[in-house]
C-alpha cells in the first residue's frame, strides 16, 4: 500500500457528503468535522449559528494507489453544487459553503486544474464559488455525528437529501464503488 493522504471537503451538510465517500473504494476512512474557521473545539450547535468561520467537511484519508485526488474531487464536483454560495439546496450559512481544503501542493493544484477547465467549459452555466484553501483549525464533529447516514437510514433528511446523493454516486461512479 503506498502512503495514504488526507483531505477535507465542504459539500454542504457533512451527513450526506460522508455517506457518498464511505462507498469509494481506496477511501480508507471518513470523519465529519468542522474546518477553516476561527473559533478552537466548536460545537454543532456553535458552527450552526455561521458565526464561527467553520464550514461542515469531511475529512478523507484515501490511498492514491487506489483513488487519485482527481477522482475524488470528480466524486465531489457530481454530488454537490458548486454554484451555490454559502447553501446547498434548503442548507443555508457560511457553514454550508463549497470547499476543497487541500494538504499538499499537488491537491491544490489538481482542484485549480479542475475549477479552471470546469469554468472555461462553462459545464454548470453559472459560476463556480468553491474555495480551495489549505486545511486550517479542523475538529472533528460530534460522536453522533459520525457515521451519520449509516446509523439513521430512515431519517428524513437521510431519506430525501442523503439516499439520492450516495445514488447519484453508486449510478455515476460505479468502478470507484466499492466491492
Amino acid at each position: 500500500m503506498s502512503d495514504v493522504q488526507t483531505i477535507v471537503l465542504g459539500g454542504g451538510c457533512f451527513w450526506c457528503t460522508e455517506a457518498v465517500y464511505k462507498e469509494v473504494r481506496g477511501v480508507t476512512d471518513v470523519e465529519s468535522g468542522y474546518s477553516n474557521g476561527q473559533a478552537q473545539r466548536p460545537t454543532y450547535e456553535q458552527v450552526c449559528t455561521g458565526t464561527t468561520g467553520h464550514n461542515e467537511v469531511v475529512k478523507l484519508t484515501y490511498d492514491p494507489a487506489q483513488v487519485s485526488t482527481r477522482q475524488l474531487l470528480e466524486i465531489f464536483f457530481v454530488v454537490h453544487d458548486p454554484t451555490q454560495l454559502n447553501r446547498q439546496g434548503n442548507d443555508v450559512g457560511t457553514q454550508y459553503r463549497s470547499g476543497i481544503y487541500y494538504t499538499t501542493e499537488e491537491q491544490k493544484q489538481v482542484a485549480d486544474d479542475m475549477i479552471r477547465a470546469m469554468s472555461q467549459e462553462k459545464l454548470f452555466g453559472r459560476p463556480i464559488v468553491t474555495e480551495v484553501q489549505p486545511v486550517t483549525n479542523y475538529f472533528p464533529a460530534e460522536e453522533y455525528h459520525q457515521d451519520f447516514f449509516e446509523k439513521n437510514p430512515n431519517q428524513g433528511y437521510c431519506m430525501a437529501v442523503a439516499a439520492p446523493k450516495v445514488a447519484k454516486f453508486r449510478k455515476t461512479f460505479i468502478e470507484l464503488t466499492r466491492a
